[in-house]
């Protein structure tokens, strides 16, 4: 069985990423159950969380983890054999709290795969840009495929300081399938590499 997490990627009150990763959770489960597929999917809400800023001494590709936020972090990731990372963008960037959580861990991201679904003015691209960076140095293989969420095709708001709508246009979910057939297909082959130790 593969189990993918899907990561929002925004603590701020008043985000949209709540309603985004649970619209991917809902498509996910259906177009699962439609296709006889056992994947679980699980929201993890960085929120829930309450990372502080890294407070390890030691650098994470040690697995040295000291604090026990960090233990709890590494437990939810490492039960993970993918994910979804639901990201806004933030001055042409993805989010500090996602970089932060991201910064604490090694081995609990290697060799797993990851979809990407953004949003913003622009889609939230540049967003994904940097994300897909970072994620190559933790040996996570992103798929092609990415959803981007337009503010002004996608969501249905009157008050920009308000969460709004998600209402995804008609092209979104066959591209959202598409991502998640490309992510399950990865994480199951990167299967064998994951739990690997290097001989000396």
């Amino acid at each position: 069985m593969t189990h993918i997490g899907i990561i929002i990627g925004s603590t701020r009150p008043g985000r949209r990423g709540g309603m985004v990763a649970n619209w991917v959770r809902d498509v996910a489960e259906q177009h699962a159950h439609t296709h006889g597929d056992d994947t679980t999917y699980q929201v993890i809400d960085l929120a829930d969380h309450d990372l502080p800023l890294l407070d390890e001494a030691s650098p994470a590709i040690f697995g040295e983890y000291a604090g026990a936020h960090t233990r709890r972090w590494a437990e939810t990731i490492g039960a993970c054999d993918g994910f979804v990372f639901v990201t806004p963008e933030y001055n042409h960037s993805t989010t500090a709290p996602l970089k932060n959580a991201v910064d604490y861990l090694f081995a609990e991201w290697n060799d797993k795969a990851a979809g990407l679904v953004s949003y913003g003015v622009q889609g939230g691209t540049r967003a994904v840009e940097h994300l897909r960076l970072i994620l190559g140095e933790l040996s996570v293989a992103d798929v092609r495929t990415q959803v981007a969420l337009s503010m002004f095709t996608d969501f249905e708001i009157s008050d920009p300081r308000e969460p709004g709508t998600l209402r995804p246009g008609p092209h979104q979910e066959p591209t959202l399938t598409r991502m998640l057939d490309e992510l399950t297909a990865w994480s199951r082959a990167l299967a064998p590499l994951r739990g690997q130790t290097v001989a000396a």
